[in-house]
């Protein structure tokens, strides 16, 4: 087992994190999400033009880099660091189903950025719904595809990133692979767990960076016991949700028999963890991390939106119980 990032993926990493920095700074997040689109379609075309992100882990017979989720969860946890609103985790969940059940004709529009597809998760809710071009929906082990029909934007939580109810009456069946659809739910998991690291990480530093800046009562906040351990507990749990995601993303690669308990693992740990760091951070932000203007419940709202995006995490706990016969 390697978890141990290679060179490679650490430039990887560092790029993505240097476009998002540069592209899409939390100031223009918050401008994109106001917009019509609700975020900034120039810069999902440049993440795919000069980056290839659309097409990362799609085969290379497809058109994508054929890369591993390894590197994919590196990516998402950037994109997850800095709340890019838009439409990448939809069309990555979608990449990811198309290529587990043997798709050939939506992927490569999809690895070149001109085809913007999603899933339907329960009852129809699709991230980015409205403005998809199709929209994936599973039954049993068939994938249809719903090209048009009625999407009703729906009001959610976190605002960087749109939904709407799919009428799915109108889908086509495009594939059917038992194994295949899945394989695909454990790695959506993998997925989603990669953002909620990132949201998770970028929550963490915003507060003990607060904390070594704020004076109360002539001391730094970050100087005060009851604020040192509650900092020392929000980087325990940024640990072990880094080693689980790797591990899971390792598994996804190169352990397909130790797959599914890690994918449950992962959602039944990091989503939670995520939501509990990016609370304290609120928190210990005091009154001004209650305001509309700073930053924090963006980063709350995410996560508690990642936490429930695939189910409840006891659904999950469940899940892991059962695989691993306790």
């Amino acid at each position: 087992m390697k978890l141990v990032l290679t060179e490679e993926q650490r430039e990887l990493r560092g790029a993505v994190r240097a476009f998002l920095a540069s592209a899409s700074p939390l100031p223009e997040v918050r401008r994109a999400v106001e917009s019509e689109a609700g975020h900034d379609p120039e810069v999902y075309r440049r993440l795919n033009g000069e980056l290839g992100l659309a097409g990362l882990v799609v085969p290379e017979e497809h058109g994508g880099a054929g890369a591993g989720y390894a590197e994919l969860a590196l990516v998402l946890e950037e994109t997850g660091a800095a709340l890019l609103p838009g439409p990448f985790l939809a069309t990555t969940l979608a990449t990811i189903l198309l290529a587990e059940v043997g798709d050939k004709e939506l992927l490569p529009g999809i690895a070149a950025g001109t085809t913007l597809a999603t899933v339907a998760l329960d009852g129809g809710r699709a991230l980015n719904g409205a403005e998809a071009d199709v929209v994936l929906a599973i039954e049993g082990p068939r994938v249809l595809a719903v090209r048009g029909g009625d999407r009703t934007p729906l009001t959610t939580l976190d605002i960087t990133r749109r939904q709407a109810k799919v009428d799915l009456g109108a889908g086509e069946e495009i594939a059917s692979s038992t194994e295949g659809v899945a394989r695909a739910r454990d790695l959506f998991a993998v997925a989603v767990a990669a953002e909620q690291l990132g949201v998770l990480r970028a929550s963490l530093d915003a507060i003990v960076g607060y904390a070594k800046l704020r004076v109360t009562f002539g001391r730094l906040i970050g100087s005060y016991q009851g604020v040192k351990h509650r900092l020392a507990d929000m980087h325990c749990k940024l640990e072990q949700a880094e080693s689980i995601v790797r591990y899971a993303a390792w598994a996804a690669d190169e352990a397909p028999d130790e797959l599914s308990s890690a994918a449950a693992l992962a959602q039944a740990y990091v989503g939670r963890a995520c939501f509990e760091v990016a609370r304290d951070n609120l928190l210990l932000h005091g009154g001004i991390g209650f305001t509309w203007e700073h930053d924090a419940h963006l980063y709350y709202k995410r996560a508690k939106a990642d936490e429930v995006l695939l189910g409840p995490p006891r659904a999950h706990r469940t899940r892991l119980a059962e695989l691993l016969e306790l």
